[in-house]
């Protein structure tokens, strides 16, 4: 008995020790191993920290964190960029949608030979404004109805009541000189109340009665301007002038809750007429159509979040601290997480006009209309890194000359 257990507890320990020999690295894979950890964005080098700042006359304790340390561009001289009008601010109104798109297309006409052309953001916003009426009174008020749209409602717009020249239109009463909704948008906001309240849907009074509210507080659009000595109505100086191609820009998301390649909705609350025309990519063909067509001379007009601690107009900067999410680790899935907690909303819509390489990173140079823009030293300017684009960026609109590869890969 004593021999058996001798045997037995030497059995035990011999393959104990073959395990052990078995499954230690040896000193070469070692060395490989720790070789092909990747070293960029998994360390936490950003530190959070707390800020006081003034928001809308108002001081608040902030989350943000030490810029200093980031290695970006020291102004917008250092891009690679394309031809738009100087930033100018929205003021009080939720009208990025506008300004974006409408700076877009006015750097599209310079591309396509049109000239450089100042379009009125204001006369797009008026009639913008009536068609949400409008669907607001055919859905008996089951209609979304806000401040804010989208790229391609600027387009839809465009396309019915044609366009006027920012100084043909400026949506300022005489005196103004800043854009200010917050009692206009109140005034349209208690009508439409009042007409659901009531169970009122005479879609002619009603619009009439919208019309009289924008005309108090916008002036009248006008129903024709004098183009080189000719009169013509915004529709004639649009298709006989301008002659821009508005079917020929494209609007592209990138989510999981629609089958990529395929054409879906937006979901947010500002595609208030639920437009289903957004082309659906995967994120790294989403974020590569904006280098390509950036780096092809093509500008961008885009929407997302700018809700981030990564985001400082004080700075002009937009990242993504690595205390948040390392760079490495941002893909699909972290972009839709964000998007399905409501972490990434669609807040406002920029127009990307430059692009630079710096070290590891991909920079873009961001026309702003927004608040923030001017209270850096670059006014109405920002600097978007790519790790803030691929996650917090959530649609775009461009030329379909820019993403013809892309758009291939579709079945329509």
């Amino acid at each position: 008995m004593r021999w058996r257990k001798f045997y037995l507890y030497f059995g035990i320990i011999l393959f104990s020790l073959l395990i052990l020999i078995l499954c230690t690295p040896k000193e070469k894979e070692k060395k490989v191993a720790k070789k092909f950890i990747p070293k960029e964005g998994l360390q936490c080098v950003d530190k959070a920290i707390y800020k006081t700042k003034e928001i809308n006359g108002e001081k608040r304790t902030v989350l943000t964190l030490d810029f200093s340390k980031i290695e970006r561009p020291k102004s917008p001289e250092e891009f690679t960029q394309y031809f738009h009008f100087p930033p100018i601010s929205q003021g009080k109104t939720g009208t990025c949608w506008c300004f974006s798109t409408t700076s877009f297309l006015e750097s599209e006409l310079k591309r396509l030979g049109k000239g450089e052309i100042k379009l009125s953001e204001m006369y797009t916003v008026y009639w913008e404004y009536v068609e949400k009426a409008r669907r607001f009174i055919r859905e008996k008020g089951n209609s979304f109805f806000g401040q804010g749209s989208e790229h391609n409602a600027v387009i839809e717009r465009i396309k019915k009541y044609g366009i006027v020249r920012a100084s043909d239109y400026t949506g300022l009463l005489s005196g103004k000189k800043t854009h200010d909704h917050t009692e206009l948008f109140k005034e349209l906001k208690a009508y439409l109340n009042f007409l659901k309240e009531n169970n009122y849907w005479d879609e002619e009074t009603a619009i009439e009665y919208v019309k009289a509210i924008l005309n108090k507080h916008l002036g009248k659009p006008p129903e024709k301007i004098i183009v080189d000595g000719k009169e013509m109505t915004p529709k004639e100086y649009l298709d006989n002038v301008l002659q821009l191609p508005l079917d020929d820009y494209v609007a592209i998301i990138s989510f999981k809750y629609l089958p990529f390649y395929t054409k879906g909705e937006y979901k947010v609350p500002d595609n208030w007429w639920h437009s289903k025309d957004y082309y659906n990519v995967p994120l790294d063909e989403f974020y590569k159509a904006i280098v390509n067509a950036i780096k092809n001379g093509f500008t961008v007009a885009i929407g997302g979040d700018i809700s981030e601690p990564g985001k400082s107009g004080e700075e002009d900067i937009a990242i993504i601290p690595s205390f948040d999410i390392p760079f490495s680790c941002i893909n699909q899935d972290s972009r839709e997480f964000r998007f399905y907690n409501k972490t990434s909303t669609d807040d406002h819509a920029v127009h990307l006009v430059g692009y630079k390489r710096i070290g590891n990173h991909d920079w873009f140079l961001i026309k702003d209309s927004g608040r923030s823009a001017f209270v850096g030293k670059f006014k109405g300017y920002y600097f978007y890194r790519d790790d803030y684009i691929k996650l917090k960026m959530l649609n775009i609109l461009v030329h379909k000359d820019a993403v013809k590869d892309l758009l291939s890969k579709f079945k329509e």
